[in-house]
């Protein structure tokens, strides 16, 4: 680079320009603090030879060096410019992060793009944190757009490199799989199975075993690599994928599985041992199943210290224990080709290859073994736990260095190899032995001779003349029998029982404690604990510990298979409808690495698991959805405070379009019609009664909208936080409604807003419910006018209006702690993804802690730990409100604000129905007389006759009407004197509530707060009906506990806000709650069926 000379043109120095090609020597941003105050793209003009310009800073004024915004930034700015400019310094000093490549025209661009934008460039830690709530680097939208200076701190946190032991797919998935599929069932039952079944449908057990495995190792496959998964195995892909409540019932009963497996595993070791001593005449108590307990404790005792010494030890016995099983196939399938070495193991039913064996073998011989009459299934449930240990390797997902690649192709591949060994052997055994044999005469070595030449030993027993103790069916020794060595056989049948107890006992412990940690179950966070480097769950080895001895206790195999059988068909029927239902929803986070699998296959592997548990045993697949019934029920009460953007979550929104869309095809019918009320409360919290009157009305009938309207425009952090705390409130209190902000806009044009915008298709609100504005004598005219003109809205939109009063008013705004305005402007910032975690939680009590720095704004949820008592005292009515500063409130405070929530006195409701608005004047408080509060209440309906003559026909019609819409009702009265003039006191009270706008009606210039003695002489009559009615309603009504009447019409332009509201103050002044409606003048009841 040259270096400029004195009278050159300004040089210009590009700080964003950067060329692709040189991308990967960008240094890394670790640790540093990254200014933001120049704007992208800012030229810095360097004039040479003179003084060196300086960037403006966000407030415009050029203050030379403090135009940076922090220490990191000046030095190396400085030479640059310096350098560059000629000064006092001569020669070019560039920092040793920069390369620069200068242009003819004297333009540099330099090359560390992070140190002059405000953007983040796409890295993992933003994503990352999404799961872990850590820092993140990415600015808001707030931070990109403002021009405001601001200092961030993008401290990238390198990811902490763990200390466990983690495996590949092979010693972490494959081998433990194998070990696992090749456990007690290959050397102890395989031979008894083909027995039984015949060599024919012991193939169909295996390859309908293997079918299940394989289709769920292939949904199991798709949840795996469908982004990162963590420690919990089946546990935690169906949890994360279906929710809590699925995830926490098969979570506790696969766990409980896999401890049961651990004793399955280990009887079967005992088994083997136990035979083998009996050949040796070698006995610890009874040979029998007090030697399997004993020998069965010792073993599970042994290695329970070797999982406890480490797991890497553990794996490391895996591996030595593969190969002494490898060795031990390797002997079977040796002995089977080379056939029986003597006479007595041809005696004992081992004949070498031989047509005629193979063809009675092929065809089943049921049994009844242990009391128990055996048929296919009842055999295929003892079998299937061969199968079950294709999840040996997603159990220890936590331990495996890449859980996605490594779970699909050891799982698979495990499932190839076993599966065709257990087809092989089954061959071989059927072909090679018979199903009952006498064994050897031991005394007489020639007797030996011509008992296998005449095949005596076989047809002795078809004859039932001699007890036979050898053959498949008989005896679980078969393989040791076909072995060149028996020996080797025993070492191998001792590696693959005490391998897979060894994997189980290991995967149970890391299931429950992955349950234990998420905490869906009260009582089990202690089995969340993890010592040492590995997180090893010692608590919940322990747990482990105690369910498999309680089982080995039992020293009963074919005991204790089925039920573990069910207990797996259970979890792999859930992983299959996991990936069934994820792929039938399809949500946009639903995008697996692993293709080979369908929605179709998915739930295939769920209809059979299901089958198949019925077909094992009904009794016992009752029992297993029993207790997973109990479970997942639990949780749906419990309702755990976790967010894992399940496939229900995705569901449920898919099934809420589909339902809003489909209701856009619907006709509407009267018989359907449901009142859908937008309340306009403000903030609920201000308001609660207004809120909880409202509920009644809407309760599991209808949708209810809260309506707040905000004069000034809010910053998005204020409108999200307020949103937050909306909700929070709703659910707090049990009401079920929506909330909707508008802001920048005045009361009126909010309010026409929220009418037209509420909602989404044919969900949308119907009728507009407000409170009553008692200060309208006294508010200022705009505010007086802009509540006039919403009424008017709400009717030129079709509305339906409901107008509510309670003496004490609805604003509670100034008694009841709630954050004050300065506290809800005074919000912190956080990441732009607030709100969107993956796996988050939130307290239904948490209330958002609030801080500031700068302009920007969020809501940082605050964890509220509340003991039992205090629970207990919530669901006391009111108990949860406070004064300002926490103060408690007065009790006849707490009781107004509770008034709609507790039951109400024995009473009646007051029906006003004067004029035929469509029916809402009816349908509404029958609505609320049919809530549990105002069971007590009774219907009173007064209406208007037209003339005194026609009394009788219309009471009768009335009370026809009533009758057809199936309304019960106590009272009718109809009213014939309100025509009758009012009295002077009632005209007295009238004209003092508008002397003061009669007074001062020449300074209105407004048509519409205009009060002139033309329009009260024009209103003459309804003013006097009006006052009349009040009289009515003070000698009727004056003690009901409701009082609901027809809202009178204002006309446009021919009434004013004055006079009208008037009228409204003299019907409800002094009054019980009251409800003033109007429908639209559509029907909203009907007779017909």
């Amino acid at each position: 680079m040259s270096e400029p000379h004195a009278g050159d043109e300004p040089s210009r120095f590009r700080v964003n320009r950067i060329q692709s090609s040189q991308l990967q020597n960008t240094p890394s941003v670790v640790g540093t603090f990254i200014s933001t105050s120049i704007p992208e793209d800012l030229p810095i003009t360097i004039n040479v030879g003179g003084s060196v310009p300086m960037a403006n800073n966000s407030d415009g004024n050029n203050e030379g060096g403090d135009g940076y915004p922090n220490q990191h930034m000046r030095p190396r700015r400085s030479s640059l410019a310096q350098g560059l400019g000629g000064g006092r310094k001569k020669s070019v000093t560039l920092p040793k992060d920069f390369d620069y490549l200068a242009e003819n025209d004297g333009t540099v661009y330099g090359k560390n793009f992070a140190y002059y934008t405000r953007e983040a460039l796409p890295h993992f830690e933003n994503y990352k944190n999404i799961l872990g709530g850590g820092n993140m680097s990415r600015p808001t939208l707030e931070e990109l757009r403002s021009e405001a200076m601001y200092t961030k701190k993008t401290e990238i946190i390198p990811e902490a490199v763990s200390q466990s032991v983690k495996f590949g797919w092979i010693e972490g998935v494959l081998v433990r799989c194998l070990l696992n599929i090749w456990g007690v069932m290959l050397f102890l039952r395989l031979s008894w199975v083909v027995a039984q079944a015949g060599i024919g449908l012991a193939i169909v057990i295996i390859c309908l075993s293997a079918t299940v495995t394989t289709l769920t190792a292939l949904s199991m496959s798709a949840i795996s690599t469908n982004g990162q998964i963590s420690g919990g195995g089946i546990y935690y892909m169906i949890s994360r994928s279906l929710g809590p409540e699925f995830g926490g019932a098969v979570g506790a009963i696969f766990s409980f599985a896999n401890a049961t497996a651990v004793a399955m595993h280990t009887v079967g070791f005992a088994e083997s041992l136990n035979d083998l001593l009996k050949t040796l005449q070698v006995k610890i108590v009874d040979n029998a199943q007090n030697d399997i307990r004993i020998v069965g404790t010792i073993a599970l005792i042994v290695m329970q210290s070797i999982i406890i010494i480490g797991t890497e030890w553990e794996s490391k016995a895996q591996v030595v224990l593969l190969i002494i099983l490898l060795v031990a196939i390797a002997d079977f399938l040796i002995g089977a080709f080379i056939g029986p070495l003597d006479d007595d193991e041809f005696t004992r039913g081992y004949v070498g290859f031989n047509a005629t064996v193979f063809a009675t073998n092929f065809v089943p011989n049921y049994r009844e073994t242990e009391g128990t009459k055996h048929g296919f299934f009842t055999i295929f449930a003892i079998f299937f736990p061969a199968a079950t240990g294709i999840t040996a390797g997603a159990n220890i997902s936590g331990d495996l260095k890449n859980p996605g690649q490594a779970i699909p192709i050891g799982t698979l591949l495990a499932i190839l190899t076993t599966t065709t060994s257990y087809i092989v052997f089954a061959l071989l055994a059927g072909a090679t032995t018979i199903r009952d044999a006498t064994g050897p005469v031991f005394d007489d070595l020639n007797a030996t001779s011509v008992i296998r030449e005449n095949w005596e030993f076989a047809n002795n027993c078809t004859g039932g003349v001699t007890k036979c103790v050898w053959g498949s069916h008989n005896s679980f020794q078969i393989m040791e029998l076909m072995s060149i060595f028996g020996p080797v056989i025993y070492a191998g049948c001792f590696a693959a029982t005490l391998s897979s107890a060894l994997a189980c006992l290991v995967s149970a412990p890391k299931i429950f404690q992955a349950l234990a940690k998420d905490e869906l179950y009260p009582g089990i966070k202690i089995f969340a604990k993890g010592f040492r480097r590995n997180n090893d769950p010692f608590f919940a080895y322990g747990a482990a510990f105690v369910i498999a001895l309680a089982f080995i206790l039992i020293a009963e195999l074919n005991a204790i298979a089925p039920l573990i059988s069910n207990f797996y068909m259970a979890a792999y029927a859930m992983v299959n409808f996991c990936t069934f239902h994820a792929s039938l929803v399809k949500p946009l986070g639903w995008r697996p690495d692993f293709k080979y699998y369908s929605v179709y296959s998915s739930f295939v592997g769920f209809v059979l698991c299901i089958a198949i548990m019925f077909l094992m045993s009904y009794i016992t697949a009752l029992v297993t959805f029993g207790i997973l019934a109990c479970l997942f029920f639990g949780l749906v009460y419990i309702k755990p405070e976790v967010n894992w953007g399940s496939t229900a979550q995705a569901q449920n929104f898919k099934s809420a379009i589909n339902s809003v869309q489909s209701l856009n095809t619907t006709l509407d019918h009267v018989k359907n019609y449901r009142p859908h009320i937008l309340v306009l409360s403000g903030r609920p919290s201000n308001r609660p009664t207004l809120i909880d009157f409202s509920y009644l009305i809407t309760k599991n009938i209808s949708m209810l909208i809260s309506g707040h309207i905000i004069q000034e425009r809010q910053p998005y952090k204020v409108r999200e936080y307020l949103q937050e705390k909306a909700l929070t409130w709703l659910t707090k209190h049990k009401v079920k409604a929506f909330y909707n902000l508008v802001d920048d806009v005045d009361f009126e044009e909010g309010a026409r807003c929220l009418m037209q915008a509420s909602g989404v298709g044919k969900l949308k609100p119907n009728i507009v419910l407000m409170g009553y504005k008692s200060d309208w004598l006294s508010c200022d005219v705009e505010d007086f006018k802009a509540y006039f003109r919403v009424i008017h809205d709400a009717l030129d939109n079709h509305l339906g209006f409901i107008i509510a009063r309670l003496r004490e008013g609805f604003d509670y705004s100034n008694i009841i702690e709630e954050d004050s305005e300065e506290t809800v402007l005074s919000l912190t910032r956080t990441d732009s993804q607030s709100g969107m975690d993956s796996d988050s939680s939130r307290s239904a009590t948490g209330i958002p802690k609030i801080t500031y720095t700068n302009e920007s704004f969020s809501v940082e949820p605050e964890v509220v730990v509340e003991s039992k008592k205090s629970k207990k005292k919530m669901k006391e009515i009111g108990a949860d409100l406070k004064g300002i500063g926490g103060t408690p409130l007065p009790k006849a405070v707490v009781n107004n604000l509770t008034q709609f929530q507790r039951k109400q006195r024995k009473g009646t409701i007051d029906i006003w129905w004067l004029y035929d608005d469509g029916g809402l004047t009816m349908l509404i408080p029958y609505i609320i007389s049919t809530r549990s509060i105002f069971q007590g209440c009774k219907l009173r309906v007064f209406t208007i006759a037209n003339k005194q003559n026609d009394l009788e026909v219309e009471e009768a019609g009335l009370a026809s009407l009533l009758a057809k819409f199936r309304i019960e009702y106590s009272d009718l009265v109809v009213i014939t004197d309100v025509m009758t003039k009012a009295k002077d006191t009632t005209r007295e009270f009238f004209d003092g509530l508008l002397k003061e706008y009669r007074k001062n009606s020449e300074d209105i210039m407004d048509d519409e707060m205009k009060l002139d003695n033309s329009e009260l002489k024009a209103m003459r009559e309804k003013t006097n009906r009006h006052l009349r009615l009040r009289e009515l309603l003070q000698d009727h009504s004056r003690q009901a506990n409701l009082i609901v009447m027809t809202l009178p019409i204002p006309r446009k332009s021919g009434i004013s806000a004055p006079l009208y509201m008037a009228w409204l103050e003299c019907l409800t002044r002094d009054m019980p709650p009251f409800l003033l409606v109007r429908g639209n003048q559509s029907s909203v009841l009907t007779y017909y069926s």
